[in-house]
């Protein structure tokens, strides 16, 4: 499982250095794809496997399945860390998800998304007044 917040730097060559509470669980490889809200999300190669499967069950007649299908995948790379936990990110992704030298890796469960260091900010300050007021109807068997 993903946890924490993490803040690594993008090297000159477009590699980062995974956080070492996530390096096992990607060891074997993983894969980065588009995320929502202009981030980098990575999925071990075991778990997004699993998020394929529940692709292919989205009917092919729902043009929303197909356009959310086609962005995700399409934006994919499979990668593997070098020995010392380097990964390139590759620079469609990086432009995509508008990354500076300053990085923030979070955990998300069964993802770690990668932010711009000042998008992430932004963002958990945007949404920390929102969370104190989420009820049972948003996340259901929490509260």
């Amino acid at each position: 499982m993903f946890l924490g917040t993490h803040s690594p730097r993008l090297d000159e060559k477009g590699r980062i250095i995974l956080p070492a509470k996530f390096r096992d669980e990607l060891a074997d490889g993983l894969v980065l794809t588009r995320g929502q809200e202009r981030c980098i999300y990575v999925f071990s190669q075991k778990e997004f496997e699993r998020v394929h499967e529940q692709m292919r069950e989205a009917p092919i007649s729902s043009r929303q399945a197909r356009d959310y299908i086609r962005v995700f995948l399409s934006g994919a790379s499979d990668e593997v860390p070098d020995k010392q936990g380097r990964v390139t990110i590759p620079a469609a992704l990086r432009t995509y998800a508008g990354l500076g030298r300053e990085l923030a890796v979070i955990g998300a469960g069964t993802r770690a998304e990668i932010w711009d260091a000042q998008a992430w900010a932004e963002y958990l300050e945007e949404k920390e007044n929102a969370f104190s007021d989420t009820d049972d109807d948003a996340i259901p068997g929490i509260f």
